[in-house]
């Protein structure tokens, strides 16, 4: 018997019970579906994720207040870890950095504060988050390109670089470059505007930040941030700066201290490993829907075994061999997988595009991923369909005739 019979004859028995087939197809619907949501939001967060880290450049390092903090985030290529303090009584002063500059392998040294402050530009306003910076060394450390103006400089001080979203975005008018923008009752002037889509800060010398911000005090600093030379070990530089601020604080211990030395490379692995576990678990949630789907398949080939006994009795007396008869639902379970697995992949894409397009949420959804869910639910259709494949196989034409 020819493939494109065997074939033909696989997509009609799937036709013939097409209430069975089709509530077998929607298990492994659900299960593609779900697979290719999760994967698609893991790899999409992942790559933003690439992005952020990206922005904070693989040579920086941050020291916050602090032995037990979360990390954090900042826009327009801030770096993590600045925020409030997780302890009200711990403080960043002059005297850490002091201790900090006295190692070789560290090539600038920023100083920042952080804070919200009430906004207000042409009508509107709204709270903003504002960010203190040393404007002699900010414009080494930030990777982030300038789309409008330019950068803070040494001798500025009423004046702002702000993110692309918050020029674009936040008021009902678009900010531009020279522009006054009020922030805590003081006017600055836009000297900038930064090209990062996704930038919704606001950047001043932190001589003005602790004016405009409340309960800053000058010589006290949320965020230490340092940027290591070329060709330096950060891993190392990182031990380096935990024994000056150890013998600067008195500290004995790793567990005493009272502050944190992060780098975006240990950040990047960390966040990289929960989200993978995250996803894995996840996936294996979904997958269970798979399995389910395969039960569902097994069942329906059981049944079309059942069904179309004397058929194959009929088939065999002809003069079809066990290897067509296995052949053909074989076939049959393998289509209705394929088509759960496309129209799976379908409502899936259609998902993470909503979610992209509505809800702003990042996702993607690969070529791999695609073809793999595809493959993955052909593959299940016809594992699930071998027993019953075998069996019908293995009737004797006289038996199978002989049944009703």
């Amino acid at each position: 018997m020819k493939t494109s019979k065997r074939f033909r004859m696989a997509a009609k028995m799937a036709t013939h019970s097409k209430l069975r087939s089709w509530l077998t197809i929607i298990g492994i619907v659900i299960g593609v579906a779900s697979v290719i949501i999760i994967l698609a939001l893991s790899e999409g967060l992942t790559t933003q994720m690439n992005a952020n880290f990206k922005g904070l450049g693989s040579d920086i390092i941050s020291i916050t207040p602090g032995a037990s903090r979360g990390m954090g985030f900042s826009g327009g290529g801030g770096p993590p870890g600045e925020g409030e303090s997780s302890s009200e009584d711990v403080i960043l002063a002059n005297s850490d950095v002091q201790a900090i500059k006295s190692i070789s392998d560290i090539k600038y040294i920023d100083t920042r504060v952080q804070g919200n402050v009430k906004a207000y530009y042409q009508g509107s306003n709204g709270t903003a988050s504002v960010t203190g910076v040393d404007p002699a060394v900010w414009q080494y450390m930030i990777t982030d390109k300038i789309g409008e103006g330019r950068l803070l400089g040494p001798a500025d001080s009423n004046v702002v670089v702000i993110g692309y979203r918050l020029a674009n975005n936040y008021f009902d008018k678009v900010v531009h470059a020279n522009d006054q923008i009020t922030l805590g009752g003081r006017s600055f002037r836009v000297v900038g505007i930064l090209e990062n889509g996704t930038g919704n800060n606001i950047y001043m010398p932190i001589s003005m930040a602790c004016v405009v911000i409340d309960d800053k005090t000058s010589g006290e600093y949320d965020t230490i941030v340092v940027k290591v030379k070329e060709g330096i070990n950060v891993t190392e530089t990182v031990t380096k700066i935990e024994a000056k601020l150890d013998l600067k604080r008195h500290i004995i211990s790793e567990k005493k201290r009272d502050y944190t030395v992060s780098s975006s490379q240990q950040m990047q692995s960390m966040v990289s490993s929960m989200t993978s576990t995250l996803t894995m678990f996840l996936t294996g949630i979904a997958a269970i829907s798979l399995l389910v789907g395969a039960v569902g398949i097994t069942n329906t080939m059981f049944t079309s075994v059942l069904e179309r006994t004397k058929e194959i009795g009929i088939m065999k007396a002809i003069g079809a061999k066990n290897s067509d008869i296995m052949a053909v639902f074989l076939f049959n379970a393998g289509l209705i997988g394929f088509m759960g697995g496309a129209i799976g992949l379908g409502i899936g894409y259609g998902v993470c595009y909503l979610l992209t397009t509505w809800f702003s949420v990042t996702t993607s959804v690969s070529l791999n991923i695609a073809l793999m869910s595809v493959v993955v639910s052909l593959v299940i259709g016809m594992l699930a369909g071998v027993i019953p494949a075998y069996q019908a196989s293995k009737l004797r034409p006289v038996d199978a005739l002989r049944r009703e």
